[in-house]
């Protein structure tokens, strides 16, 4: 897990357009709301969107979530006045913004920046809101180390595959599967990879994007046990019949949940009260890398609000 505790296992997609939804969208067990004033919006609808973020914020019961916004993207006329908007309107009651296709640092350092600026002036603590960075091209992938490292405000890197794949001038309609005709492996595998190195370099979570085919779940699992068994933390849910879907993928099981939280006893008291760098645990040697791993899989699990039940017994000595 990256430095921020919050999880994001699940992130629900949200037309700021759309009352209904956002007032649905209210009672899902996702770990991540985003009210979203970009793609998901008519050209025409958005400037009543921003009021309706900023009204579904302030009004809205959205205990136990990631209250994020995403904002449009820096080629377009509406992204400073939906950071000024929204951040003026409801900034105490919002975690995080999403910064759609970025391409440069610079792009994250003019949002961190217009951020100080709004919380000076409203009186809200600096350097609260965190942002996320959405790479969703070309360009944006070579740039991802320098994106990563732009901000101390960044929590996470997120994977845009749409906008993505149309860049790159990839063959394909299809949004969360593999392009027709590619046999050879995983297309994505280098491009999650990219992400998902540059958000560990600067202890920054990484989100996979969407899969467009919302009433395929199983398709869906496929997909994101593609993410999380590299690494990643979560991945965008579209549909609330894909929610329970990436909450069980990105949450390690019990059993393993469990066998983590042993190693890490176990390694605590072998060199705590033993002195020893190596220690067994059952037919299993363990040592400072078993417990690095252990840390990965306990983190995840207790983000997810998971409890053990097995309790360490130490060995007679």
């Amino acid at each position: 897990m990256g430095s921020s505790p919050r999880s994001r296992r699940s992130c629900l997609a949200v037309p700021g357009s759309n009352p209904r939804f956002l007032e649905k969208a209210q009672g899902l067990a996702v770990d991540e709301v985003f009210l979203d004033l970009e793609d998901a919006v008519a050209p025409l609808a958005k400037e009543q969107a921003r009021k309706n973020v900023v009204a579904a914020l302030r009004e809205g019961d959205w205990s136990g979530k990631i209250r994020a916004v995403r904002v449009n993207d820096l080629a377009t006329r509406w992204t400073y006045r939906d950071v000024i908007e929204v951040v003026e309107g409801a900034g105490d009651r919002l975690d995080c913004l999403i910064l759609p296709k970025v391409q440069d640092p610079a792009q994250v350092r003019w949002l961190d920046i217009l951020l100080t600026q709004i919380e000076k002036t409203v009186g809200l603590p600096v350097g609260r809101i965190g942002v996320e960075a959405q790479i969703e091209d070309a360009r944006g992938l070579v740039n991802v180390d320098a994106i990563a490292a732009s901000s101390p405000r960044l929590e996470a890197l997120v994977f845009g595959p749409a906008d993505f794949m149309a860049s790159i001038n990839m063959r394909t309609l299809v949004v969360g599967e593999q392009p027709p005709g590619y046999t050879e492996g995983d297309a994505y595998h280098y491009i999650l990879m990219r992400i998902l190195l540059a958000a560990r370099t600067c202890d920054l979570q990484a989100v996979d994007g969407p899969y467009l085919k919302i009433h395929d779940v199983e398709g869906y699992r496929r997909a994101a046990r593609r993410s999380a068994a590299l690494g990643f933390d979560g991945k965008w849910v579209l549909h609330p019949a894909q929610v329970a879907a990436a909450n069980e993928v990105f949450s390690p099981d019990q059993d393993a949940f469990d066998q983590a939280e042993l190693i890490l006893a176990a390694y605590e008291h072998a060199t705590g009260h033993r002195l020893r760098g190596a220690v067994m645990l059952g037919d299993e040697m363990i040592d400072e890398a078993s417990r690095k791993m252990a840390l990965v899989v306990s983190a995840k699990g207790r983000a997810a609000g998971m409890t053990p039940t097995k309790t360490f017994e130490p060995p007679p000595e």
